[in-house]
C-alpha cells in the first residue's frame, strides 16, 4: 500500500472507529451465514444424539437425527453440511471395503438428507481411516502407507458417495494423484456435476485429537500420519499441492487446520484466486469451548472473532462446528 495518511491532526485514524455505525460502514470483511459449512458426525442406531466428550456441544447423530440436523441447518440459512461417520469397530478391516458399501453410514445419511432437505448441499469425506482397522487414511503394508492402491479404493468410495447423492466430494487423505483419479471416475460414471473440494494443504497436526475421538479412530491409529500429511514447517509446499490438485480437476481447495495456518490461506488465495476454504478443526473448537466454559474468555465473541479471521485471511468459507451457533447469532436469535 503506497498511500501515506496526512500528518496528525489532519489525519485522526480514530475518526472511523468512533461509533458502531461508522465502524460498520468502513469494515473491510464481514462474516455471513453463507460462509459456513457444518461438519456433523453420524453413527448407527435410531433416535440417538450421543455427546462427544472432547468436543462440548457436539454429538454423534443417528441417520434420522442427521436428517433433522440438516433441516435445522437449512432453516438457519446454512448452505452445506459435511458428513463424517462413526463406524462400528466390527466393520473396520484391512481392505476397508465398508468405505464403498452403498449401505454404509455416510451413504445412508446422504440419501436421508436428500429426501428430507433436498435444498441443502451435502459434502462428504473421502479417506479410509473411518473404515481402516489400522486407523490410517490409506492401506498399510509392513508399516508403509500405500499410495496407488489407496487411490483405487478412494475412487470407489467417491463414486459410491456420488451415486448416493453427494454434491461435494472432499478427499482428505493426502495421497498423490487422487484428485485426477476421482475426477476421471466421476466423469466416466455420469457425475460430471459433482464437485471436488480438495483437502489440498492438510497438515500433520496435533489439533485433530478430538475429531479422532468423534469418529472412533483414536484407538485404532498405529503410528502417525507424517508420511502423507504435510509438515507444519512448510509453506511453499502447500502451494505446490494446491496447484497440482487444481490441475487435476479440483473445483475448490481447503487448508486444514485453520487458525494456525492463516498465512497459508492467504498465500493460496493470492496465488490462485480460486474458492478457498479452511477447516476450523476439532482442537481449535475444543480450545475455545473449554476456555469459555471455564470463564476465561467470552465464548460468543471468540467464536465470531476466530471465524472472521478466516475471512480476513482470504477464505471464501469455513468448515466449523460453530456453524449453527454462529448462524443463530448472526440472525439475532
Amino acid at each position: 500500500m503506497s498511500h501515506q495518511p496526512a500528518a496528525f491532526p489532519a489525519a485522526r485514524l480514530r475518526r472511523t472507529r468512533q461509533s458502531g455505525a461508522i465502524r460498520n460502514l468502513v469494515r473491510e470483511h464481514t462474516l455471513t451465514v453463507d460462509d459456513l459449512i457444518w461438519p456433523v458426525f453420524v453413527r448407527d442406531g435410531q433416535g440417538i444424539e450421543e455427546p462427544v466428550a472432547s468436543m462440548p456441544g457436539v454429538v454423534r447423530r443417528s441417520v434420522d437425527k442427521i436428517a433433522e440436523a440438516a433441516r435445522e441447518a437449512a432453516d438457519l440459512g446454512i448452505s452445506a453440511i459435511c458428513l463424517f461417520p462413526y463406524t462400528d469397530p466390527s466393520l473396520k478391516t484391512e481392505d476397508c471395503a465398508e468405505a464403498w458399501n452403498p449401505g454404509n453410514l455416510s451413504n445412508r445419511a446422504i440419501r436421508a438428507i436428500k429426501e428430507a432437505v433436498p435444498e441443502i448441499a451435502i459434502m462428504t469425506d473421502v479417506a479410509l481411516d473411518p473404515y481402516n482397522i489400522n486407523g490410517h487414511d490409506g492401506y498399510v503394508v509392513d508399516g508403509e502407507i500405500l499410495n496407488d492402491e489407496t487411490v483405487e479404493a478412494l475412487v470407489k468410495m467417491a463414486v459410491a458417495q456420488a451415486e448416493s447423492g453427494a454434491d461435494i466430494i472432499g478427499p482428505s487423505d493426502m495421497m498423490d494423484g487422487r484428485i485426477g483419479a476421482i475426477r476421471t471416475a466421476l466423469e466416466a460414471s455420469g457425475h460430471s456435476n459433482v464437485m471436488i473440494l480438495s483437502y489440498a494443504a492438510k497438515y500433520a497436526s496435533a489439533f485433530y485429537g478430538p475429531f479422532r475421538d468423534a469418529v472412533g479412530a483414536s484407538g485404532a491409529l498405529k503410528g502417525d500420519k507424517a508420511t502423507y500429511q504435510m509438515d507444519p514447517g512448510n509453506s511453499d509446499e502447500a502451494l505446490r499441492l494446491v496447484g497440482r490438485d487444481l490441475d487435476e480437476g479440483a473445483d475448490m481447495v481447503m487448508v486444514k487446520p485453520g487458525m494456525p495456518y492463516l498465512d497459508i490461506c492467504r498465500r493460496v488465495k493470492d496465488q490462485f484466486g480460486v474458492p478457498t476454504y479452511a477447516y476450523q478443526v476439532s482442537g481449535e473448537y475444543a480450545m475455545i469451548m473449554a476456555a469459555a466454559q471455564n470463564g476465561w474468555i467470552d465464548g460468543d465473541k471468540a467464536m465470531v472473532e476466530s471465524l472472521l479471521g478466516f475471512k480476513r485471511a482470504g477464505c471464501d468459507g469455513i468448515l466449523t462446528y460453530f456453524a449453527p451457533a454462529v448462524a443463530r447469532k448472526l440472525a439475532g436469535q
